[in-house]
């Protein structure tokens, strides 16, 4: 009786000692605190959040208009990353342009991705006529490059913050809905799958939706993270191109075009604005990375 009540006591230490269960999730997020690269990358997107918070409220109502007789000037302690060619603080502006670019990066991949999430599982489910005439639109539109895609959208919706989102969006589209069409074929080959088909359970709303859709969630997440910085890129760019909101709305694109021309006499007009671009863009890489790797098991186990 003594020994079996020590026994006992053993165990009980040993799961106390062990703490809460294991699960994919606690690993996955243990993984990715480790992930020296994917922490800097939170740290970047972090800093991007509050610069566009500051854009958002704490910059004067006076930003865009110009001062002719502060041309071009170095950086100071009064214009700390200098001003424009028409006057402009240069920091003011960078900061007013941050949260255009969030908008474009959260709003055209949450777009993109919903709807394309929304056809991939319908395509990779009703394989033969749905899914098949589905997938071959979604191919045609992979045939185009995510910026070509984006240029002729822009070239028929017209300039405008709106439009890009549209476009941005509309090019992400695609690409979310061959994973998850991927994501699907794979899944509904699964035991548990099958099972649930042999019992009769309702195909959108228990099988897609409660089966499908939480394991493939993981994958969405990481290309998500990663076509957030694609679509600033791509926002940059076509502003740059002259396709973006009108002036003297700042966005970065537009700051760097604006500053081209005078790129020798003054080439921080140029330099801090793709700075901002480079920054936001390498955070999101590094944590799309890092949760790539803490969500894939393999390397996680290495």
């Amino acid at each position: 009786m003594t020994a079996s009540r020590k026994l006992t006591t053993d165990s009980q230490a040993a799961i106390e000692l062990r703490g809460k269960p294991r699960t994919f999730w606690s690993d996955m997020r243990r993984s990715f605190l480790r992930n020296r690269a994917g922490m800097v990358g939170v740290a970047l997107i972090v800093l991007f959040l509050l610069v566009s918070a500051w854009g958002m409220i704490g910059t004067p109502s006076d930003t865009n208009r110009s001062r002719l007789g502060q041309r071009l000037q170095h950086p100071s302690t009064e214009h700390w990353l200098g001003t424009d060619g028409q006057g402009r603080d240069i920091k003011n502006r960078i900061l007013l342009g941050a949260h255009l670019a969030l908008a474009v990066g959260v709003f055209s991949v949450a777009g993109g991705g919903i709807i394309g999430c929304a056809l991939g599982l319908i395509a990779g489910y009703y394989r033969k006529k749905v899914g098949t005439v589905i997938m071959r639109l979604i191919d045609a539109l992979l045939a185009f490059p995510t910026l070509l895609l984006a240029l002729a959208i822009m070239a028929t919706l017209g300039a405008g913050l709106t439009n890009i989102m549209i476009a941005v969006g509309f090019s992400t589209l695609p690409r979310f809905a061959r994973l998850m069409q991927a994501e699907v074929l794979g899944i509904s080959e699964r035991e548990y799958i099958t099972a649930a088909r042999a019992i009769g359970a309702p195909p959108i709303r228990s099988i897609l939706l409660k089966h499908v859709l939480p394991n493939s969630l993981s994958s969405v997440l990481v290309m998500a993270t990663l076509y957030v910085s694609t679509a600033i890129l791509a926002e940059a760019t076509l502003s740059f191109l002259g396709l973006g909101p009108a002036p003297p709305t700042p966005t970065w694109g537009s700051m760097i075009n604006d500053g081209s021309s005078v790129l020798q006499l003054a080439p921080w007009v140029v330099l801090f604005p793709g700075l901002a671009i480079m920054i936001t863009v390498l955070g999101f890489n590094l944590v799309g990375d890092g949760l790539r790797d803490a969500l894939d098991t393999r390397l996680r186990d290495r």
